[in-house]
């Protein structure tokens, strides 16, 4: 395969998990690869790689002479996935007290500036993003590419549940401030402080979310369907 041909297969694959993670596409709901062709202004070859690539992941099952259907992500999946990143994220952060370079910490510092500026001006839609690149930055710090991966993914799968929780300007507030704690706990290069910090941003995350119900802030049913 061409490093052209690739690059495009990734690109269809970004587009259609985007598109499942988001709600876009209901739990069940058959993929057609003309459709999705014909909107992405590719052929139906990419799809398909693109398709059996998102099977693999678990969000897509292809059934023979059927078609491929949307698994997603169920709200059980998502309260496993905060379990897991309760126990990774503190050990991430763990990790980043001795790994993380100064460039990284300044990263993060610029994501809270910037992150409080949008607060302030009530641009709620922008948490989420930035919600995203702060531990994007932090996983990458932790120094284990196996770690950070799982941990992009985890953060990715959750998307939909992360905007509509960071659309609370309170809570908004609150992950900023926790946010700040893991980064001084990085800059005084304190492991148990770090640790803390990250389990501690973590519980309050699912406490917010218990608070508003996970079938509610997801706009999903318990079984995960729209």
């Amino acid at each position: 395969m061409s490093e052209t041909n690739y690059l495009l297969g990734q690109k269809v694959f970004q587009s259609i998990q985007d598109d499942i993670l988001s709600g876009r596409y209901q739990r069940e709901e058959e993929l057609r690869e003309i459709a999705i062709g014909e909107e992405l202004r590719v052929s139906r070859t990419p799809v398909r790689e693109a398709l059996r690539q998102l099977e693999l992941d678990g969000l897509v099952k292809i059934i023979p002479n059927r078609g491929a259907y949307v698994v997603g992500i169920s709200l059980e999946d998502m309260k496993e996935i905060y379990e897991l990143r309760c126990i990774l994220e503190k050990l991430c952060a763990k990790w980043a007290v001795k790994n993380a370079a100064l460039e990284q910490i300044e990263g993060m510092e610029e994501v809270i500036y910037l992150t409080q500026y949008h607060i302030n001006k009530g641009h709620m839609k922008q948490m989420a993003g930035l919600d995203g690149k702060f531990h994007e930055i932090l996983y990458e710090a932790g120094g284990s590419r196996i770690l950070e991966q799982t941990l992009k993914n985890y953060h990715r799968y959750l998307k939909r549940v992360r905007r509509n929780s960071l659309l609370n300007p309170e809570r908004a507030k609150e992950a900023n401030k926790e946010h700040r704690q893991i980064l001084e706990a990085l800059k005084e290069r304190d492991e148990e402080k770090a640790e803390n910090a990250a389990s501690l941003h973590m519980i309050h995350a699912i406490k917010n979310i218990d608070s508003y119900g996970w079938e509610n802030i997801t706009g999903g049913h318990k079984n995960g369907k729209n």
